[in-house]
């Protein structure tokens, strides 16, 4: 008499069709933010005598914009002192040259449009240690105080004269009261971390403008430079971190089955593959009060239609949400079912997805499945 017992034995595990399981990983957006800056330093202003005598006090105030991590505008006040000198080309009673030297004061507004090079050949990176940054600016330089100057004027004729040689080399550009030039600059920035809003940094800038700022006739312009050392604050939060979707194909695991037939006669053991597909979600996040769907994300609905295909049972839900933070319950329902019927309409008109296989629903601001504010902007799709 035979008898036929079957036994199953759950075996051999699982085979994944990745080596190894994804790791979730997260990336630092920018903010955009203000800044407020504080410095000093010293400036030399370009002439004839001794370096150490042409140095005098600056300071500068500035206030800016950051828009990217990559570019952002500043407005800047510099002010203080400058100073000038010369050589009196005559020799005076005893054989010596004449050497003289004046300051005067000034105020210069400045805008500049400011780039992070770090960030633009490295990356955006907010715990970097040191930043280096380059602009360039405009602004108007208003000067006043030159007594100084009129006085040296005065004592170089009174000793040696007034001859026509003198007029061209000796404040032949003299001026009184308030005087306004404007003025181009360029400079470099360096930046160094202390915490997220906080930041200590060196800055070194040059400055161009008219001849006559330095009351001296020399037919070429005259510059100024500024080493400055000083403080900077960020207001609000510089970045922000969030999880990256997986840019991978929905893993496939492989389940075997054994399936032993034991008869009066020894019988070969015949081994059957089941394949058990693992659900897959993809997050499709859009900007503040927009349905409109990046390259970016489109990426990821090209993924989900591409699960369906390759899964002809799975079908897909598309749930669709607002942020809290911003607009009422009504719009955020409203903006909710438009990002829910632009990513369903994606599936079918775009990558050829049967209606029948996706159901679809809009929650509007009722429920936030992300702590953070802007990711709630999102449709979640699951498919399986």
């Amino acid at each position: 008499m035979k008898k036929v017992i079957v036994s199953l034995m759950l075996a051999m595990g699982f085979m994944t069709a990745s080596a190894q399981e994804q790791q979730p990983q997260t990336e630092n957006v920018f903010n955009p933010h203000w800044f407020v800056q504080v410095q000093g330093g010293v400036q030399y202003t370009l002439g004839e005598i001794s370096f150490g005598d042409l140095i005098s006090p600056n300071v500068q105030v500035s206030g800016g914009y950051n828009f990217t991590d990559i570019f952002g505008l500043r407005l800047s006040v510099n002010a203080w002192q400058s100073k000038a000198g010369g050589v009196y080309n005559v020799f005076g009673p005893n054989g010596e040259g004449y050497e003289y030297s004046w300051s005067w004061n000034y105020i210069n507004p400045n805008v500049d449009a400011v780039l992070n090079v770090s960030n633009l050949f490295g990356g955006f990176n907010p715990n970097r240690l040191f930043n280096l940054s380059a602009y360039v600016g405009l602004g108007v330089n208003v000067a006043f105080n030159n007594g100084e100057a009129a006085s040296v004027k005065r004592e170089i004729i009174q000793n040696y004269g007034n001859s026509p040689m003198q007029n061209q080399a000796v404040l032949g550009n003299l001026w009184y009261g308030t005087k306004s030039y404007f003025t181009g600059r360029a400079g470099l920035m360096g930046d160094f971390r202390i915490t997220d809003n906080w930041s200590v940094g060196l800055e070194l800038n040059a400055t161009v403008l008219s001849d006559t700022y330095n009351s001296k006739k020399a037919s070429t312009a005259d510059w100024y430079f500024n080493a400055l050392v000083g403080v900077k604050y960020a207001f609000g939060k510089t970045y922000t971190t969030r999880e990256k979707a997986p840019c991978c194909q929905p893993e496939i695991r492989y389940v075997e089955k054994i399936v032993e037939k034991i008869v009066e006669k020894e019988v070969p053991v015949e081994v059957v593959k089941e394949v058990v597909v693992e659900p897959i979600r993809r997050d499709v996040f859009f900007a503040l009060n927009s349905t409109k769907v990046t390259d970016v994300e489109m990426v990821k609905i090209k993924e989900v239609a591409d699960y369906l295909k390759a899964n002809p049972k799975a079908k897909v839900s598309v749930s669709a949400h607002a942020d809290k933070g911003t607009g009422t319950a009504s719009i955020n329902k409203r903006i909710s079912e438009k990002r829910a019927k632009v990513v369903t309409e994606y599936l079918i008109n775009k990558f050829g997805i049967s209606a029948d296989r996706i159901t679809s629903e809009s929650f509007g601001d009722m429920e936030q499945p992300f702590a953070e504010n802007s990711m709630n902007r999102v449709c979640i799709c699951i498919a399986k």
